[in-house]
């Protein structure tokens, strides 16, 4: 991805952003759209994989549902599992990425829900739970506990793994 500073290239690791244009390639090489329900990264998947000039028709949308009653309003996820396994859970990714193809035409669907600062006293910054579906795939899903990094730092590696979770689906 050529560095432009209207893009998001100049905040980002060169690794994340070869991984992004690697997504993008197989997208492309095998027809397939791409979609990112995203909490705690508040958009910044979506606006990643949209930065690349002619590769706009590869992602076909993204949700950003940083609270709890987006995720129920635009990706379905049902109130009941929220109050029982809490918005940063295995569940509730696993949730959000089938929310995410459901609710649109996209052929891959990664989710990202985490604690990217600090907290209340009962979460854990760094925290991070992901979970990437395709049509007629299996779902996947992944924890990480990436520590103390800062806000930023805990989104730019959430940024990688969930860009790496869509390389995996894609076939690598």
């Amino acid at each position: 991805m050529a560095e432009n500073p209207d893009t998001l290239a100049a905040a980002l690791p060169d690794d994340v952003l070869a991984r992004a244009d690697r997504v993008l390639e197989l997208a492309r090489a095998r027809q397939m759209t791409l979609a990112a329900a995203e909490s705690c990264t508040g958009g910044l998947l979506a606006a990643l994989l949209t930065d690349v000039p002619g590769c706009s028709h590869l992602f076909e949308r993204g949700f950003v549902t940083y609270s709890e009653e987006a995720k129920c309003d635009m990706l379905g996820v049902d109130r009941g599992r929220l109050d029982k396994f809490g918005a940063v859970s295995r569940e509730i990714a696993r949730d959000m990425a089938q929310g995410a193809l459901k609710h649109s035409n996209a052929d891959v669907a990664v989710s990202i829900t985490g604690f990217a600062g600090p907290g209340g006293p009962r979460d854990e910054e760094g925290l991070v739970h992901f979970a990437c579906a395709s049509r007629g795939g299996p779902m996947e899903d992944r924890e990480e506990h990436f520590g103390p990094l800062g806000r930023a730092g805990v989104r730019k590696a959430a940024l990688e793994a969930a860009l790496e979770m869509m390389q995996e689906a894609l076939g690598q």
